[in-house]
């Protein structure tokens, strides 16, 4: 299989052709965003028409995560789509588009956008309050509403014109995008609903939009084909061997080291600066498995009744903090979870709630919920749950104690062969 999140195409010969063609016909396209572990998790955009101006509309456009584990980080989202006719935008709050085109044929009041597949991005958190609305200026980083609610959400206004000025001549957007800031989202067409209705702080009166339309996009990771960002090594009490990352995991060392930096290397400062930071290109530490983070699992401890595990997550990436980072593990014992440390949980029951052999971890605010950029003392994190032992599943042998997958920030890690996980010595059981 390909990730959590991909779907593969398997073409057969010979005399399965006309059935391998009709599976085709009939299966998803390949494209179609899926994951597994949040098979209805997406970001809705809601488009909101507030107001009439004498050529257009004025809209407040947000953005809703609805993923359980996935976020967009920093360097943040990109949106974009196609106007239907000759729209403009006339001015814009709490966000901003990044080309102004070709506006030539207006004279004194220039829009501040007239192009017609505009790309707009979040603004900055030290923005004037006066060009802010609420949900907005957050360097495009919006969290999932498991980890953070308040900041699952983003939000921009906009002033439309030349769009017409009644529900029946408006026309919706098309084609729209969403980067964060690579591929990986599909969206679906504006679909038309109810107006959206909004309440004032007391609850005693509503008003509504004249217009409303949404569009659902999804991620998957076969669309993004972005090499993995992340590996697993294993390690125990009762086995003196740590079964590191496997070589190249995220891919190799050039011959001449060009694509990773050694950590005290005198060229590491202009390394990190060079045009590579601003579009958030991973500049990794110069390792076996290139990976821009390591998460370690060390069974810890051995009681009678229960078992401990000690979760260390480290950052080979000297470019990027990680805010509000999460891990999605899968094992078999995570319905015996007792008592964690440093750390946050939720169980996942994508399967149906009679299995519960997957959760989502996260960082305690403000302990250990950043994960900060590789060579910084504070580049590694750490937490540590107790399990409670069950008789009828819990067995100490073929690596049982280790996880099955681990994600980082909705991303499957790469993770050791199990032939090469930590054995018992002879004649020894947990």
């Amino acid at each position: 299989m390909a990730t959590a999140g991909g779907r593969r195409v398997i073409t057969c010969y010979g005399a399965a052709v006309l059935l391998a063609a009709a599976l085709l016909l009939s299966a998803p396209d390949a494209t179609e965003a899926y994951d597994s572990l949040d098979p209805n998790g997406n970001i809705t955009i809601k488009w909101d028409v507030m107001q009439w101006t004498p050529d257009g509309y004025v809209a407040v456009v947000t953005m809703y995560n609805y993923q359980q584990f996935r976020h967009i980080g920093a360097p943040g989202w990109q949106l974009g789509w196609t106007w239907a006719k000759e729209e403009v935008i006339w001015s814009m709050a709490g966000a901003q588009a990044t080309e102004q085109g070709d506006c030539s044929r207006f004279k004194g009041n220039i829009p501040h956008s007239c192009k017609k597949d505009p790309v707009v991005v979040d603004l900055l958190p030290d923005t004037p309050y006066n060009m802010q609305i609420a949900n907005c200026c957050k360097a495009g980083v919006i969290s999932t509403f498991t980890q953070d609610p308040a900041n699952a959400a983003a939000s921009f206004q906009l002033s439309v014109g030349l769009a017409g000025t009644t529900t029946k001549a408006v026309k919706l957007p098309r084609n729209f995008t969403l980067r964060t800031p690579g591929p990986g989202y599909t969206c679906g067409r504006a679909i038309v609903g109810k107006p959206s209705v909004f309440f004032t702080a007391d609850g005693r009166r509503a008003t509504r939009a004249f217009m409303t339309w949404k569009v659902t996009c999804t991620y998957s990771q076969f669309l993004a084909q972005k090499p993995p960002s992340c590996c697993v090594s294993l390690s125990s009490f009762y086995n003196d061997t740590t079964v590191s990352c496997p070589t190249c995991s995220c891919g190799c060392q050039n011959p001449n080291g060009t694509n990773c930096v050694n950590r005290g290397s005198p060229h590491l400062g202009s390394a990190i600066d060079d045009p590579g930071k601003w579009t958030g290109q991973p500049l990794v530490e110069c390792t076996s498995h290139m990976c821009p983070v390591g998460i370690n699992w060390h069974v810890k401890q051995n009681h009678k009744d229960y078992w401990r595990v000690k979760i260390t997550i480290t950052n080979f990436n000297f470019r990027m903090n990680y805010t509000e980072w999460n891990l999605v593990v899968q094992h078999p014992n995570f319905d015996n979870i007792t008592q964690l440390f440093g750390l946050n949980y939720k169980p996942l029951t994508p399967y149906g709630g009679d299995i519960n052999d997957t959760a989502m971890f996260w960082g305690v605010k403000p302990y250990n919920d950043v994960l900060m950029q590789g060579g910084n003392k504070l580049g590694s994190v750490q937490g540590e749950l107790l399990l409670r032992k069950d008789s009828q599943t819990f067995i100490s042998e073929k690596g049982w104690a280790f996880p099955r997958r681990v994600y980082l920030n909705g991303d499957n890690c790469v993770m050791p062969s199990p032939e090469d996980y930590p054995s018992l010595p002879r004649m020894q059981a947990l």
